[in-house]
């Protein structure tokens, strides 16, 4: 999926979030999720790999160590925000 809910508003992404996490469970299918929004990513991952910028090579695979199933009250934890400052000191961002 390519940056599927980008045009959604907040909190209708933050919905179909969870929705996605749901259905992935109960159909036990994995989902390959493409998306600049670095919270997004870490809540609805299990890993995330970080791309460079041109030529795209990968920074680092990061396993997203965070409990199953996920509500959206995560997203306040310290826990999550661990996970997107790695990821926006990978891409330069901090």
């Amino acid at each position: 999926m390519n940056e599927p809910f980008g045009a959604l508003d907040a909190l209708t992404r933050e919905g179909t979030n969870v929705e996605l996490l749901h259905i992935c469970e109960e159909s036990r299918k994995t989902v390959l999720f493409v998306t600049h929004d670095t919270q997004e990513v870490v809540f609805l991952g299990s890993r995330v790999v970080v791309l460079t910028s041109s030529p795209a090579r990968m920074a680092e695979d990061i396993p997203i160590n965070l409990p199953y199933p996920r509500k959206l009250d995560i997203n306040t934890q310290e826990d999550l925000s661990v996970y997107t400052r790695r990821i926006y000191g990978l891409l330069g961002m901090d």
